[in-house]
């Protein structure tokens, strides 16, 4: 659900990975419409560092 909204609203990902400052940024970034294309970029790129990093917290988690 949230690679969806990253395509066709980045700046909202933003907000919904806990990042409220970089979704500001990312939504004056996507105002343009040259823009956009580098605000998804970016907002899907989080999204899959966002995903690891709690794939490893949950793995560091279990092994203690």
């Amino acid at each position: 659900m949230r690679l969806l909204i990253s395509l066709f609203l980045p700046w909202l990902t933003f907000f919904t990975i806990g990042r409220p400052i970089a979704g500001a940024i990312c939504l004056l970034l996507q105002i343009t419409l040259i823009g956009w294309i580098p605000a998804t970029i970016w907002s899907v790129y989080a999204l899959s560092q966002y995903k690891t990093d709690k794939k490893i917290k949950k793995a560091l988690e279990q092994r203690d």
